[in-house]
């Protein structure tokens, strides 16, 4: 016979022997019945892991229980958080009752013996069982057949957060247990202990949150398939405005208030003036681009933070365009008062022989001077190219009505005092603006 197939035919013996138990004695998966205790051993025997408790019967009640170790990260980037759970399960099985009072607890690799729920996390977006020293199980079998299983696990879960009101919002986040393969006719789930099923998020410290409150629900999820057990988490977090608002509310509001100190520095003061407003509307817009690292670009949410940056912003470039209008009030001022001045000099001087000088709306700054005795066709003629022109009919009737014209032309196209803007400035700014404050956070605290 050749060598090959006698090999082939021996390796082939010896796998079949293995696989029935005969080879070094009964075979349990990777265990033989040297490592196990004679309890685990008798319990072992035509033990079948594929089949679930009453299988024949109703269904498998599990309850859990959960220990919420720590929670690591809360992204509102990624809308999850990030935690750490020591997850109970607790279910009685007919075929692992044995004679006595105590419990039995085994190395967490027999796992692979027993029959175990197929629980998952169904919003988790990675997970993983801690393995330091060895993989984080814990497997105890009483003597009524009932089996707690527990397991160390992280995961990665999401939570859909509403950011309208960052960073004085609430948000809640949930963490549901479901079952992957067996329906409702096969298992059921249920909490041991209600709401004291879930221990840990009492004792939590969270960097920007603070637990509200939690409770947990029992209902089921509805696919394709049918109808499958489900357990919810459901704890609300309340994120610790106080860090946001030395970060940035405090810095946005002095900024405000530095921009209020141009109203107090005279007019003539240019680049003082303008060099305080652009610095304070460039911080401004600096600090408005970090307040947006930390949160998500891509959404419609119009945030809370958004808002108040937007409200100080909006009174910083007020601020310096109250001074571009000063300013330009007071050249404008400026120029209409030198044309009076002028006009009067010319006026004292064309005294003595009756002329009166006219200003054109088209020229201001070149007088027209007309006769007394000029014909009235030229007045007309005067008139129809747009200059105006007064007829005089005596030195001071002529003068008063000069007078009269220009001051009406002073009060419709320039401020009288352009100073006084900046007086009404200094009170209504920081009025206005602490209106806007008591709007905006009696809407965001309480409604």
């Amino acid at each position: 016979m050749p060598r090959i197939p006698v090999l082939s035919f021996v390796t082939l013996s010896l796998v079949i022997m293995h696989s029935r138990g005969v080879v070094l004695g009964a075979q349990y998966g990777d265990w033989t019945d040297s490592d196990l205790q004679p309890t685990i051993q008798k319990l072992m025997k035509g033990y079948n892991r594929y089949l679930r408790p009453n299988f024949n019967g109703g269904p498998v009640e599990i309850g859990m229980s959960l220990d919420i170790a720590s929670i690591d990260a809360i992204s509102e980037i990624n809308m999850d958080y990030t935690a750490t759970i020591f997850l109970r399960q607790r279910w009685r099985d007919s075929r692992l009752v044995f004679v006595g009072n105590e419990s039995v607890s085994v190395d967490g690799r027999l796992v692979s013996l027993l029959w175990i729920p197929d629980t998952f996390i169904p919003d988790s977006k990675r997970s993983f069982l801690h393995d330091v020293t060895v993989e984080n199980r814990l497997i105890r079998i009483f003597s009524n057949g009932t089996v707690l299983y527990a397991l160390r696990i992280t995961a990665t879960i999401a939570c859909n957060m509403d950011l309208t009101k960052y960073p004085m919002d609430r948000q809640v986040c949930t963490l549901q247990l479901e079952s992957w393969g067996y329906n409702l006719q096969d298992v059921v789930f249920y909490w041991t202990r209600g709401n004291d099923s879930v221990r840990g998020l009492d004792t939590l410290r969270l960097a920007q949150y603070s637990v509200e409150s939690y409770y947990t629900t029992v209902t089921q999820a509805v696919y394709e398939t049918g109808l499958y057990p489900k357990l919810v988490l459901h704890f609300a977090l309340r994120r610790n405005v106080l860090f946001f608002i030395l970060e940035t509310y405090v810095p946005s509001t002095l900024l405000v208030v530095l921009s209020w100190v141009s109203f107090w520095i005279s007019q003539s003061s240019v680049p003082a003036r303008t060099c305080i407003g652009v610095t304070t509307v460039l911080t401004m817009t600096t600090l408005m681009m970090g307040a947006r690292t930390s949160l998500p670009n891509a959404n419609c949410f119009i945030k809370a933070i958004d808002v108040y940056l937007g409200i100080c912003f909006t009174f910083i470039f007020g601020a310096l365009l109250e001074y571009a209008i000063a300013h330009f009030c007071t050249m404008q001022h400026q120029t209409i008062g030198d044309l009076q001045r002028e006009l009067q000099k010319d006026l004292e001087e064309s005294s003595g022989n009756g002329a009166i000088p006219l200003v054109s709306s088209a020229h201001p700054r070149r007088p027209m001077e007309l006769d007394p005795a000029q014909p009235e066709d030229v007045g007309q003629s005067a008139g129809g190219r747009g200059g105006a022109v007064l007829r005089v009919q005596g030195k001071g009737r002529g003068l008063g009505s000069v007078k009269e014209a220009s001051r009406k032309a002073t009060a419709a196209f320039s401020v009288q005092n352009p100073h006084n803007i900046d007086r009404h400035a200094r009170t209504v700014f920081p009025l206005a603006f602490l209106m806007v404050n008591i709007l905006y956070w009696l809407y965001y605290l309480f409604l």
